[in-house]
């Protein structure tokens, strides 16, 4: 099996329009997917769930979104596409999320995650032939090395072994590949040394024509617990040949790869996931106020809603400024992107848990108008949000805190302002420029700055005012931080270099939830002076406090207006049709 053929994609012309902008093709796409509660609505949600029931794609809506070009919004804006920055990916991104995670994975998004080792180490040739294969609206899947604590999809392994001419040829199979059954193309991560270590593994990228000798074998239908309408098959590579164009980058490069294009799913897959979430927390607050005159829920759902769409703006916060932080400091990426994954997953589920109190039996319901919550339930773990995730980013994360303890936290300046400014402009995303490495800890810096900002003006403010008790908040996860440093400096080396010592990943633990707290901060100071909701403390205030209860900090009471004003904006935006995430944008229906 050769390289994808080298079909060059014209360059643009420096006079050649901009694509529109990511909140215009989200819009785009928000109304040609309708309204989900539509019964008769092709692309709504009851008939996403059927499609879900029998195990298929929704083939009227993947017609729609083939139509509607979204495979190039994978592709990098230099070479044809429409990939500008990856906060823009994931604003577009998230219509089609919040109505079915299993048809955003199975339509392309996987074309997406196996591309990007290519976007970050290709040749110019390999470049332009996967763009132009998918922008013909070809797909191409990965094929994962295997790892520890593995779930189906990273189970197994392909290896690699020096052939005729300088190339290779591939043995091994795969389990479970989502699109293996129609994709042309594959980006495997083959095993090209027989040692353990980083320089054990090498990308190949293959397809899509037939392999000049050997087969490529799909196997039958895995059916998982999840993402039912997904497709995911065994792969086999029977003696496939591949030439020596198909190495992406260098021989034993595949960790350092993994390593450096990963950062873009850590980051993106919470991002998307999250308007599931706010789809059922929409669910929830229709329960709630059913049958209610004043169209306010009863007292006892008041803090749970109110405290779930704090959540979710901390949950936003974090993946946006993970997501920012890829085009304004790549080189110092990695740890954040890691501390997103790690954390937005737990805090998602127990969200879940929370609104499933609310609807109470109608979450069992498999109508339109509830029947989206069971599937969530369902499909969040084969999305990548499950153990095997947690796993991977304690692998980054782990071995990174003693050094980070002693060199970083309170030495690191603050990072630039425009981290914190959802939808402001970007430099031009380069996969190139990520790392895998760096010294500085972004956001632990900015807890520090914001922390002392508020001290500073905390005199101006009356004992118990949400400003006053924010102050009180942001020095208690400087506190945390302080104590993490002495605990973490003190960290012993990693038997056998696993760095999955028990008090290790305990400290891990916190430190991303400090991290959370530090992202609510900056994103709270961003917005001073938009005159939006966000400007507005309580939000954050409430946000931190149930972060710092799950690191079982004492939380002072909260001013009975804080509740209140989150609710009220939680009601508002959901009378109006509007995201209840940082945007607020406009939804159909």
């Amino acid at each position: 099996m050769t390289a994808v053929q080298d079909t060059m994609v014209p360059a643009r012309d420096e006079g050649e329009a901009a694509p529109a902008t990511a909140s215009e093709r989200a819009a785009r796409l928000e109304a040609a997917l309708g309204d989900p509660l539509d019964p008769d609505n092709p692309h709504g949600h009851l008939a996403l769930l059927r499609a879900d029931e029998a195990r298929d794609a929704p083939a009227a809506t993947e017609a729609l979104l083939a139509e509607a070009g979204l495979g190039a919004e994978f592709v990098p804006y230099d070479l044809g596409g429409r990939l500008t920055d990856l906060e823009e990916l994931a604003r577009v991104l998230r219509p089609l999320f919040r109505r079915d995670l299993a048809l955003g994975y199975g339509f392309g998004i996987t074309s997406l995650f196996a591309a990007c080792a290519v976007w970050t180490a290709g040749d110019e040739p390999q470049r332009r032939a996967l763009a132009a294969h998918l922008l013909d609206g070809g797909r191409v899947t990965i094929v994962h090395r295997e790892v520890a604590h593995a779930n189906a999809i990273l189970r197994n392994e392909v290896e690699a072994e020096p052939g005729p001419d300088g190339g290779w040829v591939l043995n091994g199979h795969k389990d479970t590949v989502i699109n293996a059954h129609r994709a042309q193309a594959f980006v495997v991560y083959a095993r090209t040394a027989r040692e353990e270590g980083p320089r054990s593994h090498s990308v190949l990228l293959l397809g899509p024509e037939p392999p000049a000798s050997g087969e490529v074998r799909r196997l039958g239908r895995v059916e998982m617990p999840g993402m039912r309408g997904a497709h995911f098959s065994g792969l086999e590579f029977a003696d496939v040949a591949a030439g020596p164009e198909a190495l992406v980058g260098e021989v034993g490069e595949g960790v350092s790869l993994a390593l450096r294009s990963f950062q873009i799913s850590h980051c993106l897959i919470p991002g998307v996931v999250l308007a599931g979430v706010d789809s059922v927390l929409r669910q929830a607050v229709r329960a709630a106020v059913e049958n209610r005159p004043d169209g306010w829920p009863a007292r006892r759902w008041q803090k749970v809603l109110a405290g779930v769409f704090a959540d979710l703006l901390a949950c936003d916060s974090m993946a946006v400024t993970g997501l920012r932080a890829m085009s304004l400091l790549p080189e110092d990426s990695y740890l954040l992107a890691a501390a997103v994954k790690y954390t937005m997953p737990d805090l998602l589920r127990e969200d879940l848990e929370e609104l499933a109190t609310v609807l109470g039996a109608r979450g069992y319901d498999r109508g339109p108008l509830h029947g989206g919550f069971q599937k969530l339930v369902r499909d969040l773990p084969v999305a990548g949000l499950g153990h095997a995730g947690t796993a991977v980013c304690q692998a980054v994360l782990v071995p990174q805190l003693p050094a980070l303890a002693r060199t970083a936290w309170f030495r690191t300046p603050e990072p630039p302002a425009g981290l914190f400014e959802p939808g402001a402009p970007l430099p031009p995303f380069d996969h190139r420029r990520l790392a895998h490495s760096g010294t500085d800890d972004l956001l632990t810096a900015t807890l520090v700055g914001a922390a002392g900002r508020l001290a500073k003006g905390r005199s101006g403010y009356a004992d118990g005012s949400p400003h006053a008790v924010l102050a009180g908040l942001a020095q208690a996860f400087v506190a945390e931080l302080r104590v993490l440093r002495a605990r973490c400096a003190a960290l012993s080396a990693p038997v056998g270099g696993t760095g999955f010592d028990a008090q290790a990943c305990a400290l891990a633990d916190r430190y991303a939830l400090v991290l959370a707290a530090a992202a609510v901060l900056g994103m709270w100071e961003g917005q001073a002076g938009t005159g939006s909701f966000l400007e507005e403390p309580a939000w954050a205030l409430l946000a931190l406090s149930r972060i710092a209860r799950r690191l079982g900090a004492v939380v002072p009471n909260l001013p009975e207006s804080v509740v209140g004003s989150v609710l009220g904006e939680v009601l508002e935006r959901c009378r109006e049709g509007r995201s209840l995430d940082l945007y607020g944008t406009a939804l159909a229906g």
